[in-house]
């Protein structure tokens, strides 16, 4: 085999990546530094730093940015927590155990589309299914409009991403619970240690690694994630709903600022960026102390 053949061999998938990831982001980049608004091409041009600037002065964008905050963190503590629940349920033996563990999937498998539609359905004020449910058992006293207020909307949507985002924790947390050797477990219970004590001592050391790569992997897809909160509010109501991934989206395609949008893309890029670098220093320096 030639030293040429492994390029060759990589070739397609590097033309391909090129076409539909770094040619976008050059271009969107290039659009950030332009006045690009569609309906007035005599305005079109090179403006430099402006975008970025005038971005911090948009109220818009710094509700947008606080929120996303909010929905990245919130959305990630709840679907590792209710994961590593469930990845520890389901690594133990009981009947159906099989089945079980192929039912979690079915939130994950199901669209974003259905999903969103299903949620809006059960925070419905008049008739959903959640607030029924709440009255009911006397939690509430009468119907909430959980996606038509401001200090709910968002927080109920981050129930419903959560609960389709955290069979993914669940699987790969089960997995690497399955790969941690028995005899430790063993070991452990001969020298007395206790539940909490074989938990912190050898299961989260054992599938540290999992929960470092799905947690960096969720990161990123949490942060993109707009499909979810378009359907179900729209960014409603006012903007307490709004995130950088759906102003940007809203720039673009209702505004026809691709300029602008640009800008609030390449902000979000960097943030998720300074938020992954920040967590694998942490994640390398903890490791470090461990060794």
């Amino acid at each position: 085999m030639t030293t040429a053949a492994p390029y060759t061999f990589l070739s397609p998938a590097l033309i391909v990546t090129l076409l539909i990831v770094f040619i976008p982001i050059v271009y969107t980049i290039s659009l950030s530094f332009m006045n690009y608004v569609i309906w007035k091409p005599n305005e079109i041009g090179f403006i430099g730093l402006r975008n970025y600037i005038d971005a911090w002065a948009d109220e818009v964008f710094r509700i947008s940015l606080g929120n996303t905050f909010v929905w990245i963190i919130g959305v990630i503590a709840l679907q590792l927590a209710l994961g590593f629940v469930a990845a520890l349920i389901l690594n133990q033996r009981f009947p159906f155990r099989g089945v079980a563990r192929a039912l979690i999937l079915i939130p994950w498998v199901t669209p974003s589309v259905i999903t969103a539609l299903m949620w809006r359905w059960m925070y419905d004020g008049n008739m959903g299914v959640i607030n029924d449910l709440l009255v009911r058992s006397g939690m509430l006293e009468r119907y909430v409009p959980w996606l038509a207020q401001s200090t709910t909307a968002l927080p109920a949507i981050m129930v419903a991403l959560m609960w389709q985002g955290f069979p993914f924790f669940a699987v790969m947390i089960l997995a690497g619970l399955q790969a941690i050797p028995t005899e430790l477990y063993e070991v452990a219970d001969v020298d007395g240690a206790g539940i909490f004590q074989k938990f912190f001592r050898i299961t989260l050391p054992m599938i540290s690694p999992i929960l470092f790569t799905t947690i960096l992997l969720r990161t990123i897809w949490v942060a993109n994630s707009l499909d979810i909160i378009f359907i179900m509010t729209g960014g409603g109501p006012g903007y307490s709903s709004y995130t950088l991934p759906l102003y940007s989206y809203i720039k673009a395609y209702r505004g026809l600022d691709f300029g602008f949008a640009g800008t609030i893309a390449v902000y979000l890029t960097i943030l998720l960026i300074t938020v992954v670098t920040l967590y694998v220093i942490r994640v390398v320096r903890t490791e470090d102390r461990l060794r």
